[in-house]
């Protein structure tokens, strides 16, 4: 039986990648690196990969916009998983380059975000040039048939371990503005049997208001408050083809199989221009259970459900 073809930002040796292990490890799986989220995405839609691990969010920058753009538009994908990695970077130069050589600095958009205040303490007069991925700058800059010139900047961040795996100097180790920064990534696949409730879970949607007016947004998050649902990420995202109009993005703590999140989808359906089920799976939160407000338990809702019944029942 083949292995599981799991699609991640690459090359080999990203944060990606590490999140990957730590989920599927290498010899139950088949890796299959990609330029970046949506292409990671894309091969999962068309079946040439089973699943992808992408990033979602981080605690600098929140959400990774291109995820959830990409999560929101196309054939249906589902969340099935969730792992949260410590991030820190290491900063990287070819042998004989100094601190005071550095002119241009190459990583993610979010690798830099995370680095910032670092950057600006210890490089201050450092550009930034975007890069796909961190481990794809780090392994460009390893290339010594390559100038520097060519490569265009001298030194990268980049995950630890990445400078002994590719021959390149460590000048710093340790590199964040934030001791606890963290990424966060799921498991996407296609639209299957979803994980079973652990207790401690999350559901993700994409939420469309039904009209641009005040109060929409206030009694669409009363659908979650109503039924005691805590959230533990909302983000707006522009709607492409009506401008200032915005979809938002939500993590909510319950499992589509609890009564509670069940009757929150219902109101969202009820209410809502569209509501996008992206999935409902164990979150990476350990195994302490998700605290229910009194009157939200499955069987309150089914004492309720079955009282109201009599009444109709009694009066028929």
């Amino acid at each position: 039986m083949s292995k599981p073809r799991y699609a991640y930002l690459g090359p080999s040796g990203s944060f990606t990648e590490q999140a990957l292990q730590a989920m599927v490890s290498p010899d139950q799986a088949e890796y299959l690196p990609q330029v970046d989220a949506l292409s990671a995405l894309g091969v999962v839609r068309s079946g040439e990969a089973d699943y992808a691990v992408v990033a979602i969010e981080n605690t600098i920058e929140g959400g990774v916009t291109a995820t959830l753009d990409a999560l929101a538009e196309g054939d249906p994908l589902i969340i099935l998983g969730e792992y949260v990695l410590p991030v820190s970077f290491e900063l990287l130069v070819r042998d004989g380059t100094a601190q005071a050589g550095i002119q241009r600095l190459s990583c993610h958009s979010h690798g830099f975000a995370q680095c910032r205040r670092w950057l600006n303490e210890h490089l201050p007069q450092v550009v930034h040039v975007p890069a796909s991925s961190n481990s794809a700058a780090a392994a460009l800059l390893a290339d010594r048939a390559i100038s520097l010139d060519q490569v265009g900047f001298e030194a990268v961040l980049a995950p630890p371990g990445t400078g002994d795996r590719l021959g390149l100097t460590v000048l710093y180790d340790g590199v964040r503005d934030n001791k606890n920064a963290a990424t966060r990534f799921v498991r996407i696949g296609r639209p299957e049997s979803i994980p079973a409730p652990t207790g401690a879970d999350k559901t993700t949607v994409v939420v469309q208001l039904l009209e641009d007016r005040a109060g929409a947004l206030l009694e669409m998050l009363e659908q979650f408050a109503a039924r005691g649902v805590n959230l533990s990420r909302i983000e707006s995202r522009p709607i492409g083809d009506r401008p200032g109009e915005y979809s938002f993005s939500i993590d909510a703590l319950a499992h589509i199989a609890e009564e509670r999140m069940a009757e929150v989808l219902i109101g969202l359906k009820r209410t809502c221009r569209l509501v996008l089920f992206l999935g409902s799976y164990p979150a990476a939160t350990g195994t302490l259970p998700t605290p229910i407000q009194p009157g939200t338990s499955d069987a309150e809702f089914e004492e309720a459900r079955t009282w109201v019944e009599a009444l109709r029942s009694a009066f028929s």
